[in-house]
């Protein structure tokens, strides 16, 4: 995928809006500051009935859940350090990320296909979908919309979630909920330093007023990149394998959230810009004009009422748009570039209604329909007269070569059914299943089904089945371009599906630990990969047979009366085609997780501690090894008055690792940073 870039830059406008924000606080009340309240601050026998929302779309115990939801929260951002939400998720259990040094990918429970761009799972914002409407990527790194500052806590329910989500809701949904107004009160600023020129400048002002609240924020990141060596290149002709600079990375967002009586609004818009170091896609090595870049707006508008006393309606209503862009330079005669992307809109509604009217019965009845009225995708080689002079894409000017130029509008829209039973005081029956259609390929029916027994006040059994779909999206279907780079187009491909089956067990071990082991087989058919086609050389999706995942994965949580927290996961995986046996590409057949935070000093500061491990896997074309790497924050809100302060150290052992590289790569593997830090100061006015 190669992303279009908007022509319009946002940071100007960044810069204003933390202006106005702090002006807005002139005068306010002053807003204390402390560590931050979140989950790590609850007691772990509280942690067991923690109320989430992302596993049924209503509010429960995490325990009745049918899911075995992980919840990572505001205050572990900062005791941790992460700086995207792909460093989040990375933290969970069953969970790896990989960096091609433009863009970050999820893997689960041994999946992470080439060619995939996070269309396996589910991103939510407030529980508005927020893939996009044409790669239907979900944005990890600085592409998404939200700086990790305005996030109140993320939910990850792994697991097939189609039955009440529809497509992409395949691997597992991730739901990022955002501060309100009176998480944030009054004006905050700060400011990051790190490695490599890396600079990011932030904003917020919370208010409330009585059921009033609103919460407004900016921010502006920038890093310079370092130089990169990448032996495939090395050669006098390409600096010697010497990428000279073109790691950087510039981005700026704006985000809104109010709530009013029965109505919330929220808006979020990014803008990011990442210069590609890899010579990707056949490109011309160490040229700085390779870049990509990308731009998303969200807005939506919720409504919730209670319907008498025992039932409760939701209507959201949500507009948005995606546009990508990437620049690249072949080696030609003419010295020409090429132009590639695509520019997307669409519209969203969802209503459901939660009724507890039947006895024993909790039911949720909703429908969703999605009008994707843009969908276009373009790429063109421009020959420009003047060096750097940059071209908008007019299919009548002389100077462009048109290679595709695809216009379509697509219907997504599903209805949906589930019913939670209380078949005992003690047992939990919750059934789901929804029928989705698309106007691109065919509809699908998407069951589950769960069984929730509490063996005792201390322990939970879960045994969880269900089935996910996976529609094939626009850039799969049409995305067609020769010479180059060349792909092809595949109409015939068909949604791809998943059957999954999990137990699990949770035990409540002491009123300061509990423990978490669950077993799992997903079985995938009809998977799209993206593949060489050996007959003409062009990449090119398709359903390519079978896989088989196994897996055993198992949390320890722990908690000391002092105020450390320890949090510690390990995860065995293998992940086979269902037909040859072969691992698959990019699956890790073990992950291990540890973060442990700890006061300082009679509580003045805190330390986390981050510790990963990712086992050997395969790429393309050989074996990579499995490597540690760990990450180390003091953070501090006592130093000085209304102030936090925080220092992070990221691969504190200067750890040398790789990760697979993808078709479009002439590398196998990618190298990944060794240590860099990260300062960061803000300040409550």
């Amino acid at each position: 995928m190669t992303p279009h870039h908007t022509a319009i830059d946002i940071a100007a406008t960044a810069r204003r809006a933390m202006l106005v924000t702090l002006m807005l606080g002139a005068g306010a009340a002053k807003a204390s500051v402390a560590n931050g309240t979140g989950l790590t601050d609850i007691p772990i026998e509280q942690l067991l009935n923690i109320q989430i929302s992302t596993a049924s779309k209503f509010e429960q115990p995490i325990t009745e859940a049918p899911s075995v939801v992980s919840v990572i929260t505001a205050s572990e951002i900062k005791s941790y350090g992460w700086r995207t939400l792909a460093d989040l998720l990375a933290s969970i259990r069953g969970l790896y990320v990989t960096n091609d040094r433009n863009y970050n990918y999820l893997g689960g429970r041994g999946f992470l296909r080439p060619g995939d761009y996070n269309s396996r799972f589910l991103l939510l914002v407030d529980g508005d979908r927020n893939n996009d409407s044409l790669y239907d990527q979900a944005s990890l790194g600085r592409d998404f919309v939200l700086d990790l500052d305005m996030i109140e806590r993320v939910e990850f329910a792994p697991g097939p979630g189609s039955s009440i989500y529809g497509s992409n809701a395949f691997f597992g949904v991730i739901n990022v909920i955002t501060k309100r107004g009176r998480d944030a009160l009054g004006p905050k600023a700060g400011i990051e330093l790190g490695s490599a020129g890396e600079r990011n400048s932030h904003a917020s002002y919370g208010w409330q007023q009585g059921q009033a609240e609103m919460l407004l924020s900016a921010s502006s990141f920038r890093r310079d990149g370092r130089d990169l060596y990448f032996p495939e290149f090395d050669s006098a002709a390409n600096n010697h394998g010497i990428a000279h600079r073109l790691d950087y990375e510039k981005g700026d967002n704006i985000f809104f959230k109010g709530r009013f009586g029965d109505l919330t609004l929220s808006a979020a818009h990014v803008e990011r810009t990442k210069g590609i170091p890899t010579a990707s896609f056949s490109q011309v090595f160490n040229d700085p004009r390779s870049l990509t870049g990308d731009a998303q707006t969200d807005v939506s508008l919720g409504y919730e009422r209670e319907i008498g006393e025992q039932s409760k309606l939701y209507a959201k209503f949500s507009w948005g748009s995606h546009d990508y862009f990437g620049q690249y330079l072949y080696a030609s005669p003419d010295d020409e570039l090429n132009y590639d992307g695509s520019a997307t809109a669409w519209w969203n509604a969802d209503v459901n209604i939660v009724s507890t009217h039947f006895q024993k019965h909790k039911l949720l009845m909703g429908f969703d329909y999605q009008r994707d009225y843009k969908l276009n995708q373009y790429s063109f080689d421009f020959f420009p007269s003047v060096p750097g002079n940059r071209a908008v894409y007019n299919p009548a000017d002389p100077q462009l070569a048109t290679l595709l130029n695809d216009h379509r509008r697509a219907v997504r829209a599903g209805v949906y059914l589930q019913d939670e039973i209380s078949v005992h005081d003690d047992v939990l029956v919750n059934a789901g299943l929804r029928y989705d259609h698309n106007s691109l390929t065919t509809g699908a029916f998407s069951p589950r089904l769960a069984l929730i027994y509490k063996i005792a006040p201390d322990t939970t059994f879960k045994a969880l089945m269900g089935k996910a779909f996976r529609s094939p999206n626009s850039y799969e279907l049409y995305y067609s371009v020769t010479g180059d780079g060349s792909q092809k187009a595949n109409p015939l491909l068909k949604p791809e599906h998943i059957t999954t089956r999990e137990i699990s067990i949770e035990r409540q071990l002491s009123a300061a630990s509990k423990f978490l082991v669950s077993a799992y087989r997903n079985s995938v058919s009809n998977l799209i990969s993206q593949t060489t086609d050996p007959r003409d050389g062009s990449l090119v999706f398709e359903n390519l047979s079978q896989a088989v995942a196994r897996g055993i994965e198992g949390e320890y949580e722990q908690v000391w009366s002092y105020g450390a927290r320890l949090r510690a996961s390990y995860s065995w995986q293998r992940t086979t085609d269902g037909v040859t046996g072969a691992p698959l590409v990019d699956s890790p057949l073990q992950l291990g997780k540890l973060n442990i935070t700890l006061p300082l000093e009679h509580d003045r500061e805190r330390l986390g501690l981050e510790a990963q491990y990712v086992g050997q896997r395969e790429s393309l074309r050989s074996r990579l090894g499995g490597y540690w790497i760990a990450n180390l924050t003091v953070f501090s809100a006592k130093w000085i008055d209304r102030t936090e302060i925080s220092f992070s150290l990221y691969n504190l052992l200067d750890r040398r690792y790789a990760v697979p590289g993808g078709q479009e790569h002439v590398q196998d593997a990618l190298q990944q940073d060794g240590r860099s830090f990260r300062m960061k100061l803000a300040h409550s006015f």
